[in-house]
C-alpha cells in the first residue's frame, strides 16, 4: 500500500469499493468511483454496460460519477476522485478537465491505465497556441496529485472474482485478466 495514505483516504476508498461491489453483484466490471468535495460525496457511480447488448467503453464509473456531479449542480467546484481502478486516458482527461484536484485509485490497470503520463512534457509542438498553453496549465504537476494504490488487495479480490465468473466475456483473454488472475 502507498505509505502516505490518510485515514480519510482509506474511508473514502472503502466507499468506492462498496460501489464496485455493487457493480460486481450486477455482473458488471467492478469499478466504483466517488467524487468528494469538502468532506462529502458530490458524485458517485459504478461501472455499467460491461455486459449484454449495451456493452460499451463509454459508461465507465468515472464518467458516470462526473455526470452525477454535473446533475447535482457541480457542488463544491473541485473534488478528489476515488476510483477502484486506475483511470484510463478518457477518464483521466475528463476528471482533470472537470476540476479534479486529486485522484486516488486502488488497483493498477496495466493494460489501459493512464496515470503514468508525463504531464510535464509539452502536449503539442504548437505549444505557443492558446489551447496548448491552457492544457499545459491544467495538467502541469498533476502527477503529484495522483495517489495509488490504496486498498489494492480489496480491489484485486473484486477483479479476480469478476474474471472468474462463468460466462463473463468482458476483457476476456486480455493482459489485464491474465495479470489479475496470476496474483
Amino acid at each position: 500500500m502507498n505509505d502516505n495514505v490518510t485515514q480519510e483516504e482509506l474511508n473514502w476508498m472503502k466507499k468506492a469499493l462498496a460501489s464496485a461491489q455493487k457493480a460486481l453483484e450486477a455482473g458488471e466490471f467492478p469499478v466504483g468511483c466517488i467524487l468528494v468535495s469538502q468532506g462529502r460525496i458530490v458524485g458517485q457511480a459504478d461501472r455499467i454496460h460491461s455486459k449484454g447488448d449495451l456493452q460499451n467503453e463509454l459508461d465507465h464509473a468515472e464518467i458516470l460519477a462526473l455526470r452525477d456531479w454535473i446533475n447535482r449542480g457541480r457542488p463544491g467546484g473541485t473534488f478528489t476522485a476515488y476510483t477502484t481502478l486506475e483511470p484510463c486516458l478518457m477518464c483521466l482527461g475528463a476528471l482533470i478537465l472537470n476540476g479534479a484536484k486529486a485522484i486516488v485509485y486502488s488497483y493498477e490497470d496495466i493494460m489501459g491505465g493512464a496515470t503514468a503520463i508525463d504531464f510535464d512534457r509539452p502536449f503539442s509542438r504548437a505549444s505557443h497556441t492558446e489551447p496548448a498553453r491552457m492544457l499545459e496549465h491544467l495538467y502541469r504537476d498533476f502527477a503529484k496529485r495522483i495517489k495509488g494504490p490504496v486498498l489494492r488487495e480489496e480491489s484485486l479480490e473484486l477483479f479476480k472474482r469478476f474474471f472468474s465468473m462463468p460466462g463473463n466475456t468482458y476483457l476476456k483473454d486480455t493482459l489485464l485478466e491474465a495479470y489479475t488472475l496470476a496474483q
